[in-house]
């Protein structure tokens, strides 16, 4: 449900709950007050009671967060619980990326597809999923039908075009993996 999800966002801003934390951020801090307008958009959509009625205006208070942030995140984009945006700026997720929970996204993070060809000339197109507790730092870049195994730390300006094993540190472009069993990087990490 949304609302746990919100909650859990919440609790990574503040390292605890509370309706006062949402309100507070929500009109303080930009790049939580994007995350908060994309679950109440979440919610109305798939509300079958009265708040649906409220989808297209929650939408344009999405579109308005996120251009104040400087940060392109549908709100159709399918996040866990938990996310931070640290920063924000430049920040461009692609809609069908999937990002898990008590996940931590950089500045100038980029998470996109790729358009491949595949041998029968059909189009392939895929995006990237990244797991559970993940830190992606400062201008990285994943692009395609990469998993992000969880636990895992993307260093900054990396550039990610293979999977990545769960628990590693990923550094360079090309990305290559510089160490194993790291252990995730998560502040205030919501209990999921």
């Amino acid at each position: 449900m949304k609302w746990d999800q919100l909650r859990a966002d919440t609790h990574r801003q503040y390292g605890e709950f509370s309706w006062g934390h949402v309100i507070k951020g929500a009109i303080s801090r930009r790049t939580y007050r994007v995350v908060v307008t994309l679950r109440l958009c979440q919610a109305a959509a798939s509300s079958r009671g009265p708040l649906r009625l409220m989808l297209l205006p929650l939408k344009v208070l999405h579109r308005a967060a996120t251009q104040l942030a400087a940060t392109d995140l549908s709100w159709q984009t399918m996040i866990g619980g938990g996310i931070a945006l640290t920063h924000g700026w430049g920040l461009v997720v692609n809609q069908g990326a999937v990002i898990g929970r008590n996940v931590t996204l950089f500045h100038g993070v980029t998470l996109g597809r790729r358009d491949r060809i595949a041998s029968d000339g059909s189009r392939l197109t895929e995006y990237p999923v990244i797991e559970d507790e993940v830190w992606i730092g400062p201008h990285a870049i994943i692009v395609g039908g990469v998993t992000i195994g969880r636990g895992s730390r993307i260093a900054g300006g990396a550039f990610v075009t293979e999977s990545v094993p769960p628990y590693s540190v990923v550094v360079g472009n090309p990305a290559s993996v510089v160490k194993a069993n790291c252990i995730p990087d998560v502040s205030n990490p919501a209990p999921l």
